[in-house]
């Protein structure tokens, strides 16, 4: 008999970004099978930029579950986000998905890009 076991995420979402992911699932019609993928990709104003989106699992990815939400990462991407938090702000200055990222040595202004 195989047992399976679930890994804990190298990142947390916050209460307030886990509730706008499912609604955004909902409200977009996102397929059963896709997951939130997080990751980063090079580019931004810091030299790497956090990746955030809907998407299938591959090969070389972990998959985590999050209250209801797959959480889909590359291998390759956690020694970049291990600890990290997302959370959602819905205020007069800012709308959107932030990132805290104890890895990260410099951010920009826009919260989006970062150096390790």
């Amino acid at each position: 008999m195989e047992s399976t076991t679930i890994k804990k995420a190298p990142i947390s979402l916050t209460e307030r970004a886990l509730h706008e992911v499912k609604v955004i699932m909902k409200d977009k019609n996102v397929p059963e099978e896709y997951g939130l993928r997080i990751g980063v990709q090079g580019g931004g104003c810091s030299g790497m930029s956090y990746l955030l989106g809907f998407d299938k699992a591959k090969d070389a990815d972990e998959i985590y579950e999050l209250d209801g939400v797959q959480l889909i990462m590359d291998k390759k991407h956690g020694m970049y986000v291990m600890g990290m938090e997302v959370d959602f702000q819905d205020g007069l200055n800012a709308r959107g998905f932030v990132f805290n990222n104890p890895q990260a040595k410099s951010t920009c202004g826009c919260g989006s890009s970062f150096s390790a």
